[in-house]
């Protein structure tokens, strides 16, 4: 059943008429595979009595529903909203019904570990998918205390946002939570093995499946040690101790989303939970995801939006925050370098398609919002927010945060009473500010404008442009820095279309000239002709955070057809020689391989390309001493790059390794992964290693590996699979999305390319819409960057009956691949 969405106009007539007291809900999670029952009691008051109103529920089967001791008609039941009339002052709502589990992270999710047969549970209520757990108002500004009662298994134990007390065997209670939006309630429960600790008198907790148990003892006192030096950093960022007496961290199997941040517990993806050698900048990464999780106690518990517009505020700043504090307040100080690296571009390529919109949203009902929180929320609004700091000072942006948090503590806001906090503290108006950073889509262009007389600066301007569907020009606070004979950085504020810069008059010219020194400004940055010939050569010799940034700035030049593709991989193969900083590597790698070769790259170009990055990555490898943290994130990209299936084999084997490198199991699926691709791979060897690993892990990556292998069958299978199967989990759906589409093989996959245009309308009504879109990421034909496969999308999208998630995202893709199409074109294909 499809819940017809929230509009902003219901919500505001329900929160007006409606005060919730308490949500008392009791789940049966004992009844079986496919059903849980779940009877809930709301306490409510009404303000006009006599009123009529709706309450949310997705039920498998409604068994009954009473109003202040009246039967209600179960049948009048419609797509979610069950009728309610009559109401009185004081309200007492109970309803009772069967609910559907769900593998697709809708609602409360079920998950059988193939490892040892034990079942996990976890709700996933996060916006819209509340009422597939228990009956409830399901709007953020009906905030209500949740007291949840538990039958399970003997052996399970429960979680959720308050403390859980064992009352009996099976019986489990929740209570004392705090009030919450339906959305922030979290219930969890499964056979879980447990690490606690206490920190500043907060009941710390981390849980995994019990088959995982090893990994996270290994990690237990690092993440422990993590998460009290960020509790203490917000505290003393936000001028307010963690607000929820405790705090319980679980790692969970089939996760839509890197964690879904509950008051008191937050679930984690268990791609966190490392069972194989972790790199120092997973480390890293891993510490960002428990400082986003963390920041969002405050940033969404604490203080929560009042509509589901203002979703982009905490996940922005939350995202910002995590970077800020990791690299602040934990070993991991190059955060923002990794940021720099990676996120930022994941921020410019969406805000430039058809899609882009403010990171400030703005939409009529519930879906429209959450369809639009996506990067641009998250890592273009971290983006301006540190913009926002460069711009305010950080002693006002401190004091802001801290108005915000003690003058809405408990209770809901706006960005208009974020907005009002900070310009409190920053002495002066925001709003132009925020209306030209937060309220408008799209990102400027900065272009230096130099010329040299003598050997010295004879004049210097910044060029600012916009696009012109988005023509914002913005106010940028930022650095220049001139690199040559010594280095200079000079602080300037470009505003309007042309900036001069009187204050580099007279210098030494340099022979690199970098826009946003500092990485502290959102922007496209260019290189004048000088500079751009003296980056191979200077690149090294900068700072980490601005090679992080140049490399964004270069693969942004690729993608607008402005730097060559081949360019860039030569680069990438004189990098890959000299440079130190792990995540840059890492970051770079990927993008070079999947971004870059796989896509821009004329095809034609792409063996011999590849093949040289593969040997830079090879002798690098042979020069690093065992165990040297770098060994493990070159011989992954070695693994990407190499077409060499001997020696894949001998890897495979256990021969021929690195110096002291292990072939763990992640390595060795990867491996296997490169193997399948080239072919050399059979449906027997792939058997056989899942047989050897009964894990979630290896199911995984033996169905990515058979999808991958260049066999009609295979790929004939999987296709079938994708887009007709609604069984799958989710984590099945995308394991055979990732291993359909390789580069290497265009033409055995030809003929999928016009079946995805015309088969996905109807396919796509199988999956829900966060499940679809994540799908599409890896199902949409993004290799096949001809003309003709333009003339199938055009076609597609010009049909009435798609739903909104596939023509937004098949819309955004195929900018994409125009995008390839051009610059391709432009490089003479």
């Amino acid at each position: 059943m499809r819940m017809p969405s929230l509009t902003r106009m219901e919500a505001a007539e329900r929160g007006a008429l409606l005060s919730v007291r308490s949500y008392q809900i009791e789940l049966d999670l004992t009844r079986g595979p496919a059903t849980f029952r779940s009877a809930t009691t709301v306490i409510f008051d009404a303000a006009d009595t006599g009123a009529e109103t709706f309450l949310d529920i997705v039920p498998s089967r409604l068994l009954s529903a009473t109003l202040n001791g009246r039967s209600l008609d179960v049948t009048t039941l419609r797509e979610g909203r069950l009728p309610l009339t009559g109401l009185a002052a004081e309200n007492r709502l109970v309803v009772v019904a069967d609910m559907a589990y769900s593998r697709e992270c809708e609602g409360m999710h079920r998950f059988e570990d193939p490892a040892d047969g034990q079942v996990y549970v976890y709700s996933f209520v996060y916006v819209d998918n509340a009422p597939k757990v228990f009956a409830c108002f399901d709007q953020p500004d009906l905030k209500a205390p949740c007291t949840f009662t538990a039958t399970v298994p003997d052996d399970w134990q429960v979680l959720g946002n308050a403390p859980a007390t064992r009352t009996a065997p099976g019986r489990w209670e929740l209570t004392g939570s705090p009030s919450l939006s339906t959305y922030l309630a979290a219930i969890v429960a499964g056979p879980f093995a447990s690490f606690h600790t206490r920190h500043d008198g907060v009941e710390l907790g981390f849980h995994c499946r019990a088959s995982l148990a090893d990994a996270l003892k290994a990690d237990a006192d690092e993440v422990f040690e993590i998460t009290g030096q960020i509790l203490t950093a917000c505290a003393d960022m936000f001028g307010i101790a963690y607000p929820f007496g405790k705090l319980d961290q679980v790692f969970v199997p089939e996760f839509s989303v890197l964690s879904l941040d509950h008051p008191g517990c937050v679930l984690l993806r268990e791609q966190y939970l490392f069972s194989s050698t972790a790199t120092a900048s997973e480390r890293e990464t891993r510490a960002v995801v428990l400082a986003h999780g963390i920041s969002l106690m405050w940033l969404a518990g604490l203080v929560t939006h009042a509509w589901w517009d203002d979703l982009w505020l905490g996940q922005s700043f939350a995202d910002y925050m995590a970077h800020r504090l990791t690299s602040e307040a934990t070993r991991f100080t190059g955060a923002p370098t990794t940021f720099a690296a990676r996120r930022k571009a994941q921020a410019y390529v969406p805000d430039q398609r058809p899609s882009t919109h403010p990171v400030a949203l703005t939409g009529p009902d519930v879906r429209t919002v959450l369809l639009e929180l996506d990067r641009i929320s998250y890592f273009k609004g971290h983006s301006v927010l540190r913009q926002l700091a460069a711009h305010i000072g950080d002693e006002a942006l401190r004091a802001g945060l801290r108005t915000y948090f003690s003058r809405h503590a408990f209770s809901t806001a706006t960005f208009a009473d974020f907005m009002a906090a900070l310009s409190e503290a920053a002495g002066t108006d925001l709003e132009g500010w925020a209306r030209a950073w937060l309220q408008s889509a799209n990102v400027n262009t900065l272009t230096p404008e130099i010329t040299v007389r003598d050997g010295r600066i004879d004049s210097a301007a910044i060029l600012q442009t916009a696009p012109g569907s988005h023509p914002t020009l913005r106010t940028h606070t930022m650095n220049v820095g001139l690199y040559g004979e010594g280095s200079t950085v000079v602080r300037t504020v470009v505003d309007g279309p042309r900036t001069e810069l009187p204050e580099l008059v007279g210098r030494p010219a340099p022979r690199l000239l970098l826009l946003n020194d500092g990485d502290l400004t959102y922007a496209k940055i260019r290189f004048d002709p000088v500079s751009q010939e003296s980056l191979p050569a200077l690149l090294p010799e900068l700072s980490p955070i601005n090679r992080a940034m140049v490399w964004c700035s270069l693969l942004l030049g690729v993608q607008d057809g402005v730097y060559p593709a081949a360019a860039h991989l030569d680069l990438v193969r004189r990098m890959v020689a000299v440079e130190t900083e792990l995540s840059i590597q890492a970051e770079v790698l990927e993008q070079a391989r999947h971004d870059v070769a796989d896509r821009f790259l004329v095809p034609s170009a792409r063996p011999a390309a590849t093949a040289r990055v593969a040997d830079a990555l090879a002798s690098r490898l042979t020069g690093l001493e065992p165990g040297d943290e770098l060994q493990v994130t070159l011989f992954r990209a070695l693994v990407d790059f190499t077409s060499d299936t001997d020696l894949l084999r001998r890897w495979i084997a256990g021969t021929a390794l690195p110096d002291g490198l292990v072939l763990d199991t992640d390595l060795a699926w990867r491996v296997r992964g490169r193997l399948a691709v080239l072919g050399a791979l059979s449906e027997a060897e792939i058997d056989a290693a899942r047989a050897a690993e009964p894990t979630a892990l290896a199911e995984q990556s033996a169905i990515r590996c058979r999808t991958a292998r260049p066999d009609r069958r295979a790929k004939e299978a999987a296709w079938t699979a994708m887009t007709t199967d609604s069984s799958l989990s989710s984590y099945q759906l995308f394991a055979m999305a990732e291993g359909f589409w390789q580069p290497e093989q265009q033409e055995l996959t030809q003929p999928y390319v016009e079946r995805f245009f015309s088969e996905m309308p109807k396919a796509a009504a199988l999956r829900g819409d966060m499940v679809l879109d994540l799908l599409l990421r890896s199902l949409y034909p993004r290799y096949a960057a001809t003309p003709a496969t333009l003339a199938l999308a055009e076609d597609m999208l010009a049909r009435d009956d798609l739903p909104p998630t596939l023509r937004r995202r098949a819309a955004d893709y195929t900018d994409d691949l125009r995008r390839v199409v051009r610059a391709r074109a432009a490089a003479g294909e």
